[in-house]
């Protein structure tokens, strides 16, 4: 365990050596204002909102979560790890973005790059681990209701809470250390809004085959494994669901996992879409359109979707700003 968490300062000092050797020190990304540089003010105002609501929101479910002992179930648990995830992961992204889009500077340095990507890379997969996790919790919830509380028990969540974690960064520890081998002689510009492994593996001078093949085995076992894990769940929660005579009953046990539903359709979907789909000079920008949809929109949309959605988060909401405001009266 010791050596995973010393793997990242490790594979960075790669980086950094690896750059010095480079023919070529940094990337032009080109981003979504390429062909349209008259949008990128507008574009900066709506970036800066997109993240601003998505660290708000997700601040707040964590806060719900830990201040709220009614929030203190595995359900919640898994979710304010989520939300987590979230801000990190959204902060991997939008800060070089908007402050591409503000100072009209595009140039990312090669050390910089591979370590945008490791850190988005990481956090990507772990969030399919994570929403995979979710979908186990909701199936032992629906299907599995008089045991789930022995099952579900702290050790368990925390087991897997620790297992997606793991399980994400080790993978791309693994991609990134190889990455770091190759030569950039260039030419050097990034049909890309961030630095994704694919289009930069593009502008290597190196032979990329053995990095694409790990990165290929690595990258379906963190996509395909929890995608499939995922859907099992479902399958067996609406087969669970439709078996119960009481229309209410059946309302109810629906509701417990529709939030999680639209969020793993919204982020699974958006993934395949972009990693399944070959990559043409007819898709190159549906592509991009796509990679904004699970790297901007989803982390945006997943705390609302909670929110709007889950009758205890309100509940939890309306309590704290009681709290709050008999705080501010009787100081």
């Amino acid at each position: 365990m010791w050596s995973l968490l010393h793997r990242p300062l490790s594979f960075l000092q790669q980086v950094q050596n690896r750059t010095n050797q480079t023919n070529i020190a940094s990337f032009i990304l080109l981003g979504l204002v390429d062909h349209h540089p008259e949008l990128q003010s507008l574009l900066f105002v709506v970036f800066l909102a997109i993240y601003m609501i998505t660290m708000a929101g997700n601040l707040l479910l964590v806060v719900l979560v830990v201040a709220d002992l009614h929030l203190h179930t595995p359900m919640y648990f898994f979710l304010g790890n989520l939300s987590c995830l979230e801000i990190c992961y959204t902060s991997t992204i939008l800060p070089r973005m908007l402050f591409s889009l503000l100072m009209g500077d595009k140039s990312i340095s090669v050390c910089g790059c591979i370590v945008q990507y490791y850190f988005f890379g990481s956090l990507a997969s772990t969030e399919c681990y994570l929403l995979a996790m979710m979908s186990y919790d909701r199936y032992l919830a629906i299907c599995k209701p008089l045991h789930y509380t022995s099952l579900m028990n702290g050790k368990l969540c925390l087991c897997l809470i620790c297992g997606s974690w793991i399980s994400g960064f080790l993978s791309n520890t693994i991609i990134t250390s190889l990455a770091c081998q190759l030569s950039f002689c260039g030419p050097h510009e990034i049909e890309h809004f961030f630095c994704d492994l694919a289009p930069v593996l593009k502008l290597s001078c190196s032979n990329t085959h053995t990095v694409k093949l790990v990165t290929y085995i690595l990258a379906s076992m963190d996509t395909i494994s929890p995608f499939l894990l995922t859907v099992i769940s479902y399958i067996f929660i609406i087969i669970n669901i439709l078996q119960i005579q009481s229309k209410a009953m059946r309302q109810k046990a629906f509701s417990t996992c529709s939030s999680h539903l639209i969020v793993v359709t919204f982020f699974f979907g958006s993934l395949i879409s972009v990693y399944m789909v070959p990559e043409t000079n007819t898709l190159k920008q549906l592509h991009q359109t796509f990679s904004l949809f699970y790297t901007v929109l989803t982390p945006m949309v997943n705390p609302l979707i909670y929110s709007l959605r889950n009758r205890e988060v309100k509940e939890a909401l309306s309590r704290i700003v009681s709290k709050a405001i008999n705080l501010a009266q009787f100081p």
